[in-house]
């Protein structure tokens, strides 16, 4: 049952194809913020995931998100979201991000319950598909 409450957690270990030089967001050989990003979007929707009706999805609307901490590579990363609100169709979760030393990152992410088939068709009539 989709509730408030819900919890997510994920871990990774940061690798050359994880990192700010590797994805273009910087020159440095640390985690990179898009990486952080998409692990704390993957925590959160996968939160839910089994909670919504069959043929629903969820998709991320907004993101809120501070990066204060660099990691290195072969560092192990944990991410921990909370499913902290609901108004209809929207999501609102609070998510953290550590790595060994402590906290790294926090966001506040806005997600919202679509029903898959009609989203992918709507979004493929832009293409003219």
């Amino acid at each position: 049952m989709l509730e408030v409450g819900i919890t997510g957690h994920q871990e990774l270990v940061v690798t050359e194809e994880l990192t700010a030089k590797a994805m273009g967001s910087g020159e440095l050989n640390v985690f990179a913020t898009p990486a952080m990003l998409a692990l704390m979007e993957k925590t959160a929707y996968q939160s839910v995931a089994c909670e919504l009706e069959e043929g629903s999805g969820s998709v991320g609307t907004m993101v809120n998100l501070t990066h204060s901490a660099a990691s290195p590579v072969g560092m192990k990363i944990t991410c921990d979201s909370k499913l902290i609100a609901m108004d209809g169709r929207k999501l609102v979760f609070e998510i953290e991000a550590k790595d060994d030393a402590g906290v790294i990152g926090q966001a506040t992410h806005e997600r919202f319950i679509i029903y898959n088939e009609k989203f992918q068709a709507k979004t493929d009539a832009k293409n003219g598909k």
